[in-house]
């Protein structure tokens, strides 16, 4: 299997690197330019072109930084 890294960004989007498809709760694919190293999924909910990160996180007061325990 490719190698995928999903990044959180503080306060935005999952930025997610690698080969992956993804699809929708009824199995049907997303269209992914394949050409682009990464994409970002929104976490807000505020995107107009969701699941897809559209920058809107920016102006709805989303905040969120989750870390991981480092023990």
């Amino acid at each position: 299997m490719a190698d995928v890294n999903i990044r959180v960004r503080p306060n935005g989007p999952f930025l997610i690197e690698g080969t992956f498809s993804l699809t929708d709760s009824e199995g049907n694919a997303f269209s992914l330019n394949p050409d682009k190293p990464a994409i970002a999924l929104c976490r807000c909910g505020a995107s107009e072109n969701r699941p897809f990160c559209d920058g809107a996180h920016k102006g709805c007061g989303f905040e969120s930084d989750e870390r991981a325990p480092t023990e």
